[in-house]
């Protein structure tokens, strides 16, 4: 059966490079995820910063940790690098169910690479990208203790506060078992909604959803 032809890549190792950095982090904790971010962006021993010294292009390091604004942008692109492996891994499964003969037929028809993923991969993917939104949606309010935990530091301690440190220290630092549970339900509660409503749209949209 005729399948679309993968790009020949001229360094057939730069594939498992790539492979095992996207990949691996998902299979590892936040624990070891967050000593990695520490190395690499240390305020003057870090390597990027050392990298970006040598080069010329910053006089000093940037403050990558120490300095709220640069950490959100780290924490977040440090959580994009966690989740992209196992994503990859699902958008990759759902391009191979894409029926090879309607690539067989756009290449006859004279659809270059960019054509051909419009108009033929990106709609063939669509449900699988429209049932991960809305699963994501149902967490947009969480938080994960142990992430903020491992990128934890004094100067942002203020700047980084979210429900899953506020839930943890009224729950186990104060003992106000109560309070932390009712938090935890509200912010259950919420994301139910979210995926509730988004679900609702999507079916609007004419899509299948969840339910």
């Amino acid at each position: 059966m005729f399948r679309p032809e993968s790009p020949v890549l001229r360094y057939p190792r730069f594939k498992k490079v790539t492979q095992t950095i996207l990949y691996l982090p998902h299979f590892l904790s936040w624990a070891v995820i967050g000593s990695v971010a520490y190395a690499m962006f240390r305020p003057s021993t870090g390597l990027v910063n050392i990298a970006l010294t040598n080069l010329g292009l910053v006089e000093q390091g940037i403050p990558f940790l120490t300095e709220k604004y640069h950490w959100a942008v780290t924490y977040l692109l440090v959580g994009v690098w966690q989740g992209m492996g196992w994503g990859t891994i699902i958008y990759l499964a759902a391009i191979t169910g894409i029926s090879g003969e309607l690539y067989e037929a756009a290449m006859i028809d004279g659809a270059g690479r960019w054509k051909r993923m419009w108009h033929i991969t990106l709609p063939g993917i669509k449900s699988t990208v429209v049932t991960l939104l809305i699963m994501n949606l149902g967490r947009i309010m969480g938080s994960n203790y142990e992430r903020l935990r491992e990128f934890d530091n004094t100067r942002v301690r203020d700047f980084q506060y979210q429900l899953a440190v506020y839930i943890y220290n009224k729950g186990l630092a104060d003992g106000k078992y109560s309070m932390a549970t009712a938090v935890n339900l509200f912010q259950s509660l919420i994301g139910l909604l979210l995926v509730l409503l988004a679900d609702r749209v999507a079916k609007k949209l004419g899509e299948d959803g969840l339910l």
